[in-house]
């Protein structure tokens, strides 16, 4: 498959696989979540956009695990065992650099969209 530039959904894909390690580490900085509900979160704080896969959120999941960001610990969940994480204090500044992180960059290309794409429409 080739990349088309031109088109809006291959760079709402691309945002979304690079901003899901943020979004996780977000709805996680609220409460205590297992993996379904993560995904659920996120789905709402983004109106849909930005809901991780199966098969994006566990594998970051046992990567922030093993790196001390979250601690993940078996609980029963309306009846069913589930995989519960918290984000540690290492997982909160993650978190909050990340953002602070997003947040330059983000300015920086609202900067560049008023000059550039008010250009074009002229």
């Amino acid at each position: 498959m080739s990349n088309d530039y031109l088109d809006k959904k291959y760079w709402n894909g691309l945002i979304k696989i690079s901003l899901s390690r943020l979004f996780i580490l977000r709805v996680l900085y609220d409460e205590p979540l297992h993996g379904y509900e993560i995904s659920r979160k996120i789905s709402r704080m983004t109106n849909g956009c930005c809901a991780p896969t199966e098969g994006t959120l566990y594998p970051v999941l046992k990567e922030f695990e093993k790196e001390g960001y979250i601690i993940c610990k078996k609980e029963t969940v309306s009846g069913r065992s589930r995989k519960v994480c918290t984000l540690t204090e290492k997982g909160k500044r993650a978190c909050c650099t990340g953002l602070e992180a997003w947040k330059e960059t983000a300015q920086a290309l609202l900067d560049v969209h008023e000059k550039l794409c008010q250009k074009e429409e002229k």
